[in-house]
């Protein structure tokens, strides 16, 4: 039998509360209140026709000889002489027995009294036998219980090969425990898995759950946190005690970094309401019994802020690294994705994943959903390489802006400055190539160049000079064929400051400075940001040093731009023409040869003249 909904239990005490408040007011009525000397003063002056009382009571109500009624409140209950004095001025007087009045008047205290002790009963039920709807069910945990495994296995998980191989294990221990215990082997009670945003931490945690084939509990590190003080911690015990109903399974705590932020003063704060939580977390993970077969997974991007004592051994004793897939993860999740999506014969997903560095899962099932978008919107049946190209870059920079119209002198600036960038990654020897070259408006950009970027893990002290002298590119090409500079470089100095300032402080490539650390960097799947080690005179000295680098590159840049005018204003002028340049055909133009379409028009030019005169006799002679 389902429960009575709180609402509903609310709505009929109002409608009894308002009833009883009706009643009581009618029993109440009987014209308006007036003093007793205004009544002494009606009977003396024979204006009162009839009155009514209730024996031994002091109120009394009346009725006038112009019809109008009235109620009074006497001193004192009347004696039967002054009754009797009443009925020789002419008034009827009526008097009612005692306790004579309907027995309504007394059901209705008791009926509310009564749904008052009947709801306190119900909602304090509900609270000893579990979950509810009701409003005092905010100390039971919010945690979703999917009896069922999940779906998902290993085989739905790519580019997270050494992660899978440290999970097995897990897999193993949910499958056969006894062979575990019988050799005194004590599985890890938790794994915390630690990644950038977007690259699966969650979706691998469902697959271990899918391979064990056990329940998956799943709750955020948001759920634990309230406004009142010991809610969280009451949230943690009914976690767990789920958990311990459901054994063997697993409990996935999404961004754990929420609940288990480093106690104290330190990075990350804290109050008291988030300290109880982790304290009782701390507790329920250390308390589990020897045999127990409950693993505890957490989630997040912070490792850094988490409490030490969260991360020590009998509580999350191993930290599984999930980074952002190579290229040959990057394929095989890009085929993951692809399943159930029409691809046409065109589609290379192998170099679509050697475009896309950086790119994490979510990124890349972004991509082919987007692609999937822009084929539906043009009316094709299969997804092409063109739609999965504009999707990438859709991804990276935003939307192409169709309707942005630049004047003649816009896209002139623009063209020189792309190529500027395009022409020093490809003629710098340790620089990236070109991909692409465009100069269509996208997001913030006017244009923008790609590079064909490499998985790389280390990056030489040259190949950095050489990204700094691509990014400065743009604007020593500007300055060297308009004699002017323009705003459009801003986001090219922040980079190639960034980059300079890198070298100097966290990686020791300035001979001035040495191998010394001026600058830990912290929260690095997040972006980071840099915690300063260094003084007010270091600070200058290194300043000076970043503007010197980036000098330094420029003039190089601008030289070697300089030296290759001719083909800097090649590459321009096919930009301004056709707008956006593939690798293959950036590469034709700056070698000066022909692109295709000209070439074939070139062809065609010269096959005329052999076919037009064999046809003239024969129109002739017609």
């Amino acid at each position: 039998m389902s429960r009575i909904p709180f609402n509903f239990i609310v709505l009929v005490m109002g409608v009894l509360l308002l009833a009883w408040a009706v009643s009581l007011a009618g029993t109440g009525s009987g014209g308006g209140g007036v003093g007793y000397a205004t009544f002494l003063e009606d009977l003396k002056a024979g204006r009162v026709q009839e009155v009514r009382l209730r024996a031994g009571d002091v109120r009394l109500q009346g009725t006038l000889t112009d019809g109008s009624t009235f109620t009074t409140y006497l001193p004192t209950p009347p004696d039967p002489a002054t009754l009797e004095d009443w009925v020789r001025r002419g008034v009827r007087v009526q008097v009612d027995p005692p306790g004579g009045g309907s027995p309504a008047g007394f059901l209705w205290p008791l009926l509310l009294v009564g749904l008052l002790f009947g709801a306190f009963f119900y909602f304090s039920r509900g609270m000893r036998q579990g979950p509810s709807d009701s409003a005092f069910s905010f100390t039971k945990s919010r945690a979703k219980v999917l009896t069922e495994a999940p779906k998902v296995t290993f085989k739905d998980v790519a580019g997270a090969e050494e992660a899978k191989e440290e999970l097995k294990e897990i897999v193993e221990f949910l499958k056969n425990p006894g062979r575990f215990h019988e050799l005194g082997a004590r599985i890890p009670k938790g794994v915390l898995l630690v990644g950038p945003p977007g690259v699966g931490k969650t979706h691998i945690a469902r697959a271990v759950a899918g391979e064990a084939r056990v329940p998956f509990i799943t709750a955020s590190g948001s759920d634990f946190v309230e406004m009142f003080v010991g809610v969280g911690a009451a949230r943690v015990r009914d976690l767990f005690e789920t958990a311990k109903r459901h054994a063997p399974c697993i409990v996935f705590i999404d961004e754990i970094d929420a609940v288990g932020r480093r106690r104290g003063s330190g990075v990350g704060g804290g109050n008291d309401e988030r300290e109880q939580t982790l304290n009782q977390l701390l507790v329920e993970m250390d308390g589990f019994e020897k045999e127990s077969t409950i693993i505890v997974m957490a989630a997040t991007n912070r490792p850094d802020v988490l409490d030490p004592a969260l991360l020590r051994p009998g509580r999350f004793d191993r930290q599984v690294a999930i980074d952002a897939p190579d290229v040959k993860g990057r394929e095989q999740i890009l085929r993951i994705h692809a399943r159930g999506k029409p691809l046409a014969e065109d589609v290379d997903l192998a170099l679509l994943a050697k475009r896309t560095p950086g790119f994490v899962g979510a990124d890349l099932e972004n991509l082919l959903n987007e692609a999937a978008l822009l084929a539906a919107r043009e009316g094709r049946r299969k997804i092409t390489m063109k739609d999965l190209e504009e999707a990438a870059d859709r991804v990276m920079m935003g939307p192409a802006k169709k309707s942005l119209v630049l004047s003649p002198r816009d896209r002139e600036i623009t063209a020189y400055h792309e190529a500027g960038h395009a022409l020093a990654a490809h003629f710098l020897e340790h620089a990236d190539g070109v991909h692409k070259v465009t100069i269509v408006p996208r997001g913030r950009a006017l244009g923008f160049m790609m590079p064909r970027r490499e998985d790389m893990l280390h990056w030489t002290r040259r190949r950095l000079l050489d990204q700094i002298a691509v990014a400065l590119a743009g604007r020593a090409s500007e300055e060297l064929v308009f004699g002017d500079v323009t705003t459009g470089a801003e986001n090219d100095f922040r980079q190639a400051t960034e980059l300079a300032r890198r070298m100097i402080t966290e990686w020791g490539m300035h001979p001035e400075f040495g191998p010394v650390a001026y600058a830990v960097r912290e929260d690095t799947y997040l972006g980071g940001y840099d915690v300063r080690q260094y003084s007010e005179e270091t600070a200058r000295r290194i300043d000076e040093a970043v503007r010197g680098l980036i000098e330094e590159q420029y003039a190089r840049v601008k030289a070697l731009l300089s030296e290759r005018r001719e083909v800097l204003d090649r590459v321009a002028q096919a930009l301004l023409e056709r707008e956006t340049l593939n690798a293959e055909e950036f590469k034709r133009v700056v070698e000066g040869l022909p692109l295709e379409e000209e070439k074939k028009e070139k062809e065609e030019e010269k096959e005329t003249p052999r076919i037009v005169p064999k046809a003239r006799p024969g129109l002739g002679s017609a």
